[in-house]
C-alpha cells in the first residue's frame, strides 16, 4: 500500500501556525514511508474563500519547503460528485429526504437549550413518505445514521475513541439548494484521492465520528486517523494572536528562517528522545505518529528565536544575505536601502556576515545589526552612542592621522594603530575602542572593531571618524 496522506486547508484566512504543522506532520509522514502528500483547498465557503488567501497558502508551504505530489485539488469543483454520492446513498435507502422547515429547526434548538443539552435532529423525517411533504419547502438530503451501537474510531494518536450512535444525530449531506456539506464533500474526496491516512488537528475528532458513518454507509474504507492536539500559547490557553497564532508570511515578515521554523514545529507535539536539532533527511527519517503526544504543545517565541539564531549561524553568509534581500521590498525603503542591495552593499555585507551572525536571533535583527555598513554619511547616532563619542572624543585626538598612515588594512594591522594610540594616551584600549565604535557605526555596540574598520575600509573609516571628530 503506497501512503497518501493530505493537507485539506480552508481558504477562509492565511495559513497559520497550527496548519503549518500540520501540513509538515502530513509531508513528513508521506516522505517517512516513500509515500505522497496531496494538498485539497476547501473552498466551498464561497464567501470567505478568496484568492488572496489561496495565494498565501501555497506560498507559505512553498516558503516553507513543504512541496506536494499532483495537482492542487479544489473542492468547490467537485460539487457534481458530492452530489452524485449524496443520491447513490439516498437510492440506497441509506439517506432520506428532510422536509423539516427553518421553523422546526429553530423549534428543536430552543427545546436543546432550554433542556440544557446540544441540540440534535429529531429525525421526524427519516421514515416518513415524502408524498407527505408540505408544499414548496426544498428538502436537504440526511445521512439515515445508526440509531443504537456505537461509532468507533482507532486513532494513532488519541487511542481508541468511541460515540454512543444514540448521541449522533442524522447529519446532512446535501443541502436544500443541493450544494453538498462539508463532511460529505471530505469522505467523498479523501477516497477519490486514495488518501490512506488522515492527520489533523483534535478539533476535528468529533467529526472523525460523522464521516466514519458516511464513510461506512457507503461501503468504503475508512482511512487511518491521527488527531493532533492543538498548540496553546505559553499559559497554556487557546492560542491566539498574542501568543503566535499569525499567519506563516508574518513569520517570514519577522525574519525567521524556513529550515529553523520547520525544526520549531516538528517539536511541538512530536518528541524523539530528548534530540532537539534536526536536519531535513533526520526529520523524515525518525517521524512517527506513534510520538505525537496527547497533550497540547505550547509556543514559546523565546524557544523559536533561539533556534532561529542558531541556524543562522549555521547558514554560509552569501545565503544570509539572499535571505535578507529577499525581505527588502517589504522593509527596505524604510531603512534607505531600497529593494535591492547594491553591489558594495551586497560584497560588504558578506565579508561582514562572520561577525554579524553571531549575536543576531533574526534577520531583521541581522539588517538593523548591519546598519553601520548602509547608514548615511553623517552617521545619525543612537542614544549610546552619542554619550560614548561625547565622553571619548578627546582620547580619539589624532587617530585619523595614525590610521592614514597605515598600509597593511587588516584587522591585525588596525589593531596595532589602535593599540599604540592608547598607550600613548596613557588609556586602556576600550577606552579608545568604545568611542571609536561609536563614531563608525552609530551604536555602542558592534561586531568585533577592527573587522568593522576592515569591511568599512580605509575610505570610509577616516571619512566616518573626520565627521564625528
Amino acid at each position: 500500500m503506497t501512503v497518501v496522506t493530505r493537507f485539506a486547508p480552508s481558504p477562509t484566512g492565511f495559513l497559520h501556525i497550527g496548519g503549518a504543522r500540520t501540513a509538515l506532520f502530513n509531508w513528513l509522514y508521506a516522505k517517512h514511508t516513500g509515500g505522497k502528500m496531496l494538498l485539497r483547498i476547501e473552498d466551498t465557503d464561497r464567501e470567505r474563500s478568496t484568492e488572496a488567501a489561496i495565494q498565501a497558502i501555497l506560498d507559505g508551504l512553498t516558503w516553507l519547503g513543504l512541496d506536494w505530489d499532483g495537482e492542487v485539488v479544489y473542492q468547490f469543483s467537485r460539487a457534481a460528485r458530492h452530489r452524485e454520492v449524496a443520491e447513490s446513498l439516498l437510492a440506497a435507502g441509506r439517506a432520506y429526504y428532510c422536509y423539516a422547515t427553518p421553523q422546526e429547526l429553530e423549534e428543536m434548538r430552543e427545546t436543546a437549550r432550554r433542556e440544557g443539552r446540544p441540540m440534535r435532529y429529531d429525525g421526524r423525517w427519516r421514515d416518513r413518505d415524502p408524498s407527505e411533504a408540505p408544499a414548496g419547502v426544498k428538502p436537504v438530503i440526511r445521512l439515515k445514521a445508526p440509531q443504537d451501537g456505537e461509532t468507533v474510531v482507532e486513532d494513532a494518536v488519541q487511542g481508541r475513541v468511541v460515540w454512543q450512535n444514540k448521541d449522533l444525530d442524522d447529519l446532512v449531506l446535501l443541502r436544500s439548494d443541493g450544494t453538498p456539506t462539508y463532511m460529505l464533500a471530505v469522505v467523498v474526496d479523501d477516497h477519490d484521492m486514495n488518501v490512506t491516512h488522515v492527520i489533523r488537528g483534535d478539533d476535528h475528532l468529533t467529526n472523525a465520528a460523522r464521516q466514519t458513518q458516511i464513510y461506512q454507509a457507503l461501503d468504503w474504507a475508512v482511512p487511518n486517523m491521527s488527531h493532533i492536539p492543538l498548540i496553546h500559547g505559553p499559559d497554556g490557553a487557546k492560542l491566539s494572536k498574542r501568543h503566535g497564532a499569525l499567519g506563516i508570511e508574518a513569520y517570514r515578515s519577522m525574519g525567521y528562517l524556513p529550515a529553523a521554523l520547520r525544526n520549531y514545529l516538528v517539536r511541538l507535539g512530536w518528541s524523539h528522545g530528548d534530540q532537539e536539532m534536526f536536519s531535513t533527511q533526520e526529520m523524515i527519517d525518525a517521524f512517527d505518529l506513534g510520538s505525537i503526544g496527547r497533550s497540547p504543545a505550547r509556543f514559546d517565541f523565546a524557544k523559536l528565536e533561539n533556534l532561529n539564531g542558531h541556524y543562522m549561524r549555521q547558514t554560509p553568509d552569501e545565503e544570509l544575505v539572499a535571505a535578507l534581500e529577499d525581505l527588502l521590498p517589504e522593509i527596505g525603503e524604510e531603512r534607505g536601502i531600497g529593494r535591492k542591495f547594491a553591489p558594495v552593499l551586497r560584497e560588504k555585507l558578506v565579508a561582514a556576515m562572520p561577525g554579524l551572525k553571531e549575536r543576531a536571533k533574526t534577520l531583521i535583527e541581522l539588517l538593523d545589526s548591519a546598519y553601520y555598513l548602509y547608514a548615511p554619511r553623517p552617521l545619525q547616532l543612537d542614544e549610546k552612542a552619542g554619550v560614548l563619542l561625547k565622553d571619548g572624543r578627546e582620547r580619539l585626538q589624532g587617530i585619523v592621522e595614525k590610521l592614514a598612515g597605515l598600509n597593511d588594512w587588516t584587522a591585525e594591522g588596525v589593531e596595532g594603530v589602535v593599540r599604540q594610540h592608547a598607550e600613548a594616551t596613557g588609556v586602556k584600549l576600550g577606552q579608545v575602542a568604545q568611542p571609536l565604535r561609536a563614531a563608525l557605526t552609530g551604536r555602542a555596540t558592534s561586531p568585533g572593531l577592527f573587522d568593522v574598520m576592515v569591511v568599512l575600509g580605509r575610505e570610509e573609516t577616516l571619512e566616518r571618524l573626520r565627521d564625528a571628530l
